[in-house]
């Protein structure tokens, strides 16, 4: 997530290992967050709603490729339409799609890879723990896979997202706790626009 404490535009990133169904903890945190820091908010899986439709759907008539792609697209659109958020919930994989998932995937990961205000934010930071509450949520989704699939589907982004530069949230407490963090982190003593 990176954050910006002015209007003027920027790109703000918040990414969630977890995707929690409906109401999830990444748009908890990400509308707490931005409410704080009085900047909007956008969930760009809820963005891609309103682009394809139902997210599950979308993947069982496409396929996962197709998905990582137009999911990339709607990232850019939320830039290029003058949207201009404070604060943006990426979609769980988003920081995971092959290098090859769109033309400008490269740029825009290193792009937030770069960024000091992005932040990854993880159920727990324990292996174990991480996987099972994220496979626990994730199989009851529509599109889930089997127990089997989705914990080695996890396993794999775990450790892509824990071998990436930004900082690492724990989510698993509350969601005051989980934005009291990130704000900390974003205090003039630790913050360099």
């Amino acid at each position: 997530m990176r954050i910006s404490r002015s209007r003027r535009p920027c790109r703000c990133r918040y990414d969630d290992l977890l995707d929690w169904p409906r109401r999830s903890r990444q748009e908890h945190i990400g509308a707490l967050l931005a409410e704080r820091l009085d900047v909007p908010f956008v969930d760009l899986d809820r963005h891609l709603v309103g682009r394809v439709g139902d997210i599950s759907e979308y993947i069982g008539r496409h396929g996962y490729d197709a998905y990582a792609r137009e999911n990339i697209e709607a990232y850019r659109a939320v830039f290029r339409d003058g949207i201009r958020p404070g604060v943006v919930a990426l979609s769980s994989g988003f920081m995971t799609y092959a290098s090859d998932a769109h033309p400008d995937y490269k740029r825009i990961r290193r792009g937030l890879e770069e960024c000091a205000q992005t932040f990854i934010l993880l159920p727990s930071l324990d292996r174990e723990l991480c996987v099972a509450e994220t496979v626990r949520r994730q199989v009851t989704r529509p599109f889930g896979r089997s127990q089997e699939r989705e914990e080695a589907v996890i396993r794999t982004r775990f450790e892509i997202y824990m071998a990436l530069p930004m900082r690492k949230v724990e989510t698993m407490r509350p969601t005051a706790a989980s934005v009291d963090e990130i704000l900390a982190a974003l205090s003039p003593a630790n913050y360099n626009p």
